[in-house]
């Protein structure tokens, strides 16, 4: 084993110490370390402001809503109960107007016939497990093989197309909704039931916070991300290639042809994996390099920095700036890690909102998880939830315009 793997792997290690910490933790260490205010020891009272309106009925015959989050600077964020979705995220455009940077679609039946996860919650394990299979306390789980050889966010009825239970919020950070769903043990493979929350709050300082919760009964992997892609041009209006993206790592988990983690940790330094400065999303996307070419652009995770701030506070981890609109995302996460994916298998076949033709890279995803394939991987920072412990995560998206 070269010395660079070597230190790889500890640096690996010393991560995973890391993720464990902030992830499954006694409830009140997390209430305190995550400052949740809509959690905070107690249950935020129902608004009668927000109320959800019919969005159409999922095949099993359930009404799903739409709850649309408004600030008093005019953003608005559309959320619907099938797949805990964002459906729009909606910026004023100065003139009167509002410019939505979501990929979607307008009506449900997008969503059920044509989507690649468009704003869902995605779970009960966000991105890939080799070969569909993990072993846990001596047992081998066997899980749907759904993206080639490896199964991918959850399976082939993950979160994102389970209609979820919602309820409105008035919190001391802003108007939200929050959903909650129940995933019964055995779902998917999955060991364990797992009774899960996330709930959405959009301040008046154009944050959009994103709180995760689970517990369950037994041993299992949990890992749950949000898979928006964003335009900051407005959805449809071309590629994203020019837009300007920083991400706060130093390093990455290389992938096989697969998509599935070698094992390293490796440097982003003098590669095309390097965006610690702004850097246009398509300057280095086609250059001969394995890793662009195993993913068709970037598909990958990069391990982000530690923070400064309490175990368990979110700290930067992306920026992505539109030169020509001035529109900007930043992120803020709990997690250790984020995903990011150039809508490499955008093809210009899917019709969205509005009437828009998707383009190749049309949009991107910043998925803020911890690693793939992570329940293979020991030198990873752990995913397994066991009975007695809180899943608990938080990613906050910033808007500016």
């Amino acid at each position: 084993m070269s010395r660079e793997r070597t230190t790889a792997r500890a640096d690996g290690r010393r991560r995973a110490s890391r993720g464990r910490r902030h992830t499954c933790r006694p409830a009140a260490l997390a209430c305190a370390a995550l400052a949740l205010t809509w959690l905070a020891c107690g249950s935020p009272e129902d608004t009668e402001r927000l109320i959800g309106v019919p969005f159409g009925r999922a095949p099993d015959g359930r009404e799903v809503e739409m709850f649309t989050l408004t600030n008093s600077n005019g953003l608005e964020i559309a959320v619907i109960t099938y797949g805990a979705i964002i459906q729009a995220i909606r910026l004023p455009d100065g003139e009167g107007g509002h410019v939505d940077i979501a990929l979607g679609f307008d009506s449900l039946d997008g969503y059920l016939a044509d989507s690649p996860y468009f704003g869902a919650v995605v779970g009960r394990y966000a991105n890939r497990i080799a070969a569909g299979r993990f072993r846990l306390e001596g047992e081998t789980y066997e899980l749907a093989r759904n993206n080639g050889p490896n199964h991918l966010h959850g399976g082939e009825r993950g979160f994102d197309k389970v209609v979820w239970d919602a309820r409105p919020l008035d919190t001391d950070e802003g108007e939200g909704v929050e959903l909650r769903y129940t995933s019964p043990a055995g779902e998917e493979g999955y060991p364990g039931k797992l009774d899960v929350r996330v709930a959405y709050v959009l301040t008046d300082a154009n944050r959009l916070v994103v709180d995760y919760r689970a517990r369950t009964d037994a041993p299992t992997p949990v890992n749950l991300s949000q898979h928006t892609y964003f335009n900051l041009a407005g959805a449809g209006n071309g590629d994203i290639l020019d837009q300007l993206l920083t991400i706060d790592a130093d390093t990455y988990t290389p992938v096989d042809t697969t998509l599935i983690p070698t094992g390293d940790i490796a440097p982003v330094a003098g590669t095309p994996f390097d965006f610690r400065r702004p850097t246009p999303i398509g300057v280095r996307i086609d250059a001969d390099d394995p890793q662009l070419s195993n993913g068709g652009g970037y598909d990958h995770n990069f391990v982000l920095r530690a923070g400064e701030g309490p175990p368990g506070a979110a700290t930067h981890a992306a920026r992505v700036e539109d030169p020509d609109s001035g529109r900007w995302l930043d992120i803020s996460t709990t997690e250790p890690g984020i995903q990011f994916y150039s809508g490499n298998f955008l093809d210009g076949s899917i019709r969205g909102k509005d009437g828009r033709t998707y383009p190749y890279r049309g949009g991107f995803c910043l998925e803020t998880q911890h690693f793939p394939d992570s329940p293979n991987q020991a030198a990873f920072p752990s995913t397994i939830l066991r009975s007695g412990e809180e899943y608990r995560s938080r990613t906050v998206y910033a808007f500016g315009w």
